[in-house]
């Protein structure tokens, strides 16, 4: 008995290696399917991949770009450096399905106008991707994710035959833009999360080629899509479907968004500074504060702009407010009398939140809103500090 089992695990495996190097039908054909957004940060620009379906055979696989591992060694590490490593993993439908309508995510089919020749020819491709030796790639937000892996399938298997012409974006947005539209109103955290660490590189316009990132531009891509067929060009998807709808929910007020939370902070510290400025009394723990709480989140940025192979945190100018200095500079505010000198740093501080005002205004990089009370509340203790060393 104890023989039998390995035996005919070895004959499963061997039947479904068997299948995915099998001839498929006539009736073949390959669909994108594109997911809503998910209730979580990281499936709120929804979803992209590919579903072969044979009924003759009962094949009906699903290929997906955008599988990774948590568990995986050094995964938050690598994270931060910017070298993540995704999977091409596979799945029945079926299972697809059931996960997507779980989380109450709606899921549209685009069947492609393929011939037979073409639609083996992209099933073989699939197939060989999805082998362990070849499923991993290099993952990049913008550049490089399980969306845009779609249309670069499509153009590497049938080549000239395929012409995406984005004629149907008309449009000016920035990257930022484009994140903004998916996390503004759901997401105001993850927002707030977002522009603090990503730099003015995102904040440049975007082609209509680069707004393909999204699923939903990958989905109005292959609708304005042709196939030639015959020396004619065709469109390229043959029908659209719904396969699953959601149910609208209304997002809930919070009075926890950065803006607010960041307001009440703000004016408290103003508070106890005008207290300071009126007993000329200076409360040495809201200064460590500050510059220890900035000057950290200096350094973080400063990390991923110099120590991170991500290409959107390049060129941050955040550093500004958050200065990193600030964290060494900290230790000196538990003085009962301070340095001399740090009157003239204080001044420098308020010209780099004057740099940010003007950066901003000019739109070389696009800050959140939620840091206006916090450039705010600096320019306030700075400028008191500078006044009370006087």
């Amino acid at each position: 008995m104890n023989k039998i089992i390995p035996f005919i695990f070895i004959l499963f495996l061997s039947s479904i290696h068997l299948i995915a190097q099998q001839k498929l039908t006539p009736e073949a054909s390959v669909s994108v399917v594109t997911c809503g957004p998910g209730n979580e940060l990281y499936s709120a620009f929804g979803h992209s991949a590919f579903r072969v379906y044979d009924p003759l055979l009962k094949l009906d696989k699903i290929y997906n770009y955008g599988t990774f591992d948590f568990n995986k060694p050094n995964f938050y590490l690598n994270f931060a450096k910017g070298k993540l490593t995704y999977q091409l993993s596979t799945t029945r439908f079926g299972y697809f399905l059931q996960e997507f309508n779980y989380e109450n995510r709606w899921v549209k089919l685009q069947k492609l106008d393929l011939n037979d020749e073409d639609v083996q020819a992209v099933f073989n491709f699939l197939e060989n991707n999805a082998k362990p030796e070849n499923s991993s790639y290099q993952y990049d937000f913008f550049y490089d994710n399980c969306s845009t892996k779609i249309e670069e399938v499509i153009k590497t298997v049938l080549k000239d035959k395929v012409t995406f012409s984005n004629n149907h974006i008309t449009s000016n947005k920035s990257h930022r833009d484009l994140i903004a539209d998916y996390t503004s109103e759901k997401f105001k955290w993850g927002k707030f999360g977002i522009d603090l660490a990503l730099g003015s590189v995102i904040d440049r316009q975007a082609t209509a080629a680069e707004y393909k990132f999204l699923p939903d531009y990958i989905y109005l891509g292959f609708n304005n899509a042709t196939i030639n067929i015959d020396g004619e060009d065709k469109p390229l998807v043959a029908a659209n479907m719904t396969v699953l709808k959601e149910e609208k929910q209304p997002i809930p007020f919070s009075i926890m968004q950065p803006f607010i939370v960041f307001l009440i902070i703000a004016l408290f510290f103003i508070f106890k500074t005008y207290q300071n400025y009126n007993t000329r009394k200076r409360s040495n723990w809201i200064d460590f504060s500050l510059y220890f709480i900035t000057g950290l989140i200096g350094v973080v940025v400063l990390l991923l702009w110099f120590a991170s192979s991500h290409t959107a945190t390049y060129k941050n100018f955040n550093f500004l407010w958050a200065f990193a200095p600030n964290l060494a500079i900290a230790f000196f505010m538990f003085k009962p009398v301070l340095p001399k000198w740090l009157a003239n740093y204080n001044k420098l501080l308020l010209v780099l939140l004057a740099i940010q005002v003007i950066l901003w205004i000019i739109k070389v990089q696009v800050f959140n809103l939620a840091i206006i009370p916090i450039m705010a509340m600096l320019f306030i203790r700075y400028s008191y500090l500078i006044v009370k060393q006087k």
